[in-house]
């Protein structure tokens, strides 16, 4: 017995080993495709397009409205801000700001004006400065007269050491509506800096939410210091627009791709956009990487693996005096040089565009003013080329 004991030991040893293959590898997940391009719903407006409202600009990167219903816009190249007073003043400059880097990218870019003026009388505007070379947010202390070149009577900084590179600076600022107290959205680039994006000690490839005096929102999703104080959302590459939906107010970004995928997101606080351009600056990757982070936001609308439009500011058309394009968001776009609406379900999903004043104009902001209109501001400047005073504000109106 001792024997066979013995002999059943061997055999069981010989026998192979059994190895069971691993599991497989959860699939990445994948992107929705792009919503389609579809015709003007029925019941559109007709879109009167006044292109001679101002003109003799050089950039005008950014419009806001006062209450009295005065508009404000900033030039780019120019360093200044400005009003709209009539149509016999339609460019009175209100004053232009020292130290500004206008170069590459950057300049005077995004421009907001305090919820509360003229009890609060400031603007706020995204600068890129010279010395020290930063992004900044500027609080402007304004004389409500608005008298012609000097009505920016102070210049307090409330934001700092968003790196400058000349190349994606972002930068919109928009208050949230109905938020108390008020919130402000800033949009910053990531300036070429690969690790920006998912740094959160970095505020490059951010949107931010502060406060008027610059700091950290209440209920801001990270914390530890300045910088998470004030981040909403992380991984995002070029956000040069942010819009609030009317009725929830949620935020919506529009952003720069690469070579592919411009993108519109609803951003959530905590969302990470996907972009992670490292080793280095690697613009092969994907805006939004699902491989490296599952759970990053999906965009609701992207350009396609084909090719972008590079998009930028942009608005929510409210109203109805808009009939079908109620509720619909407006994007000025400068390489596509057209003005996309894009039509959302009761989700808040994008579910088909249209392409409108294509005039091979390159469009860089859009905001729909108090009087119901829409308006837009033109870029002209492609690349190192000056505008020279060839750009405008177009004012649309619906009828």
């Amino acid at each position: 017995m001792l024997a066979l004991a013995g002999l059943a030991v061997v055999v069981t040893a010989c026998l192979p080993v059994r190895h069971d293959p691993p599991p497989p590898a959860p699939p990445v997940p994948t992107l929705a495709p792009p919503p389609p391009d579809v015709a003007l719903p029925a019941n559109a407006p007709l879109l009167n397009v006044d292109t001679s409202y101002v003109t003799g600009l050089d950039r005008p990167w950014d419009i806001a409205f006062l209450p009295s219903g005065t508009m404000l816009y900033t030039e780019n190249d120019r360093a200044t801000v400005s009003a709209y007073v009539d149509a016999g003043e339609p460019r009175r400059v209100l004053g232009t700001i020292a130290g500004v880097d206008n170069s590459g990218e950057g300049g005077v870019m995004g421009l907001a004006v305090d919820p509360d003026y003229p009890n609060s009388p400031y603007l706020y505007v995204c600068v890129s400065n010279l010395s020290p070379s930063d992004n900044r947010v500027l609080k402007l202390t304004v004389d409500p007269a608005l008298p012609a070149g000097n009505a920016l009577v102070a210049a307090t900084p409330i934001i700092t050491g968003m790196s400058h590179q000349g190349f994606h600076d972002g930068c919109r600022l928009r208050f949230q509506p109905g938020s108390n107290p008020p919130a402000l959205f800033v949009t910053m680039g990531d300036a070429a800096l690969g690790t920006g994006p998912q740094s959160l000690d970095s505020m490059n490839g951010k949107v931010l939410r502060v406060t008027t005096d610059g700091n950290g929102y209440p209920g801001n999703p990270f914390g530890g210091n300045a910088v998470r104080d004030r981040i909403f959302t992380s991984g995002h590459r070029n956000p040069q627009g942010i819009a609030f939906r009317p009725g929830s107010n949620a935020p919506y970004s529009v952003e720069h791709g690469p070579d592919r995928n411009d993108e519109v997101n609803r951003l959530v606080a905590g969302g990470n956009g996907g972009w992670d351009p490292v080793p280095g600056y690697d613009q092969t990757l994907p805006m939004t990487d699902l491989a490296k982070f599952p759970n990053a936001m999906r965009p609701v609308w992207r350009s396609g693996d084909g090719g972008t439009i590079a998009p930028s500011g942009a608005t929510f058309l409210s109203g109805p005096q808009w009939k079908a394009l109620d509720g619909a968001l407006a994007v000025a776009v400068l390489k596509g040089s057209q003005l996309r609406l894009m039509y959302l379900d009761g989700a808040g999903d994008i579910t088909g565009t249209t392409a409108v004043l294509q005039n091979g104009v390159r469009l860089r902001s859009a905001v729909e003013g108090p009087d119901g209109a829409l308006y837009v501001s033109t870029d002209q400047r492609n690349g190192s080329t000056a505008a020279n005073g060839q750009d405008q504000i177009w004012r649309i109106s619906p009828s």
